[in-house]
């Protein structure tokens, strides 16, 4: 494990659920996963907040790249550049939607390796800062004393995939009727988008289910989390458009 990878993300996060860990009665660590989710949330709000704009600006523009696509079919140097000033007519930086998504994957790692330490107390101990308490032991990896979160649990997996496919379906943009002759090939860029909607909660489940529940739980938790904020974030802009 790289010193940068352990010190930024592994022990904070680590000490932030052994903290939670010990606050809740019972020593619940459902919830103190469900806690440590929420502050790993808040802290990439900012980042979080700019890809949902980004992606829904992205998809929003998709029927005029299509049309560029379809005006520039024989020149690949003209439909870059078209698309380009269509970017960047639009405000719309089409790597910002990423960023944000790859700089989540060392924290969604980092949760991995602390879930499967986290029965370890030998090993999590030295780990832990000096002003969090140790627990005496840690021997409590219930959610509200009903799922067994060390072990792979089908409900969590259905319950993030079912999310995951909420939040998808929220970035779907209904494109308008196209009747030309080439409206099947136009199409099929949206016909693809539309498999990965249900293919991808598909594979969370698939995966989830070979995860221990504690990692379900946390995806499930943050993408939820995303969901209500894509919402937000929906119904304010429809509001400004309103006004």
């Amino acid at each position: 494990m790289s010193s940068i990878f352990f010190s930024v993300f592994y022990q904070p996060i680590l000490n932030l659920l052994v903290f939670f860990y010990n606050l809740i009665p019972g020593h619940d660590l459902g919830l103190a996963i469900i806690l440590l989710t929420i502050v790993i949330k808040l802290v990439l709000l900012p980042l979080s907040k700019q890809s949902i704009k980004s992606q829904k600006a992205l998809q929003e523009l998709q029927p005029k790249i299509e049309e560029l696509k379809k005006k520039h079919a024989n020149n690949k140097e003209e439909m870059a550049r078209a698309t380009m000033a269509l970017y960047k007519e639009n405000k719309v930086n089409p790597l910002s939607s990423c960023l944000p998504l790859l700089i989540q994957l060392p924290f969604l790692f980092a949760v991995f390796r602390v879930f499967r330490d986290f029965g370890n107390n030998h090993k999590i101990y030295e780990y832990i800062y000096s002003f969090i308490a140790k627990p005496e032991v840690i021997n409590n990896f219930g959610l509200f004393g009903l799922l067994d979160l060390s072990k792979p649990n089908i409900i969590l997996a259905v319950l993030a995939g079912a999310a995951q496919f909420w939040q998808a379906r929220m970035m779907v943009t209904k494109r308008p009727e196209v009747k030309s002759p080439g409206a099947k090939d136009e199409d099929v860029m949206a016909v693809m988008n539309k498999q990965m909607i249900y293919m991808m909660p598909a594979m969370t489940v698939i995966i989830g289910m070979s995860l221990p529940g504690g990692l379900s739980l946390y995806w499930f938790t943050t993408t939820l989390l995303t969901g209500l904020q894509q919402l937000f974030v929906f119904r304010k802009k429809k509001l400004e458009q309103l006004t």
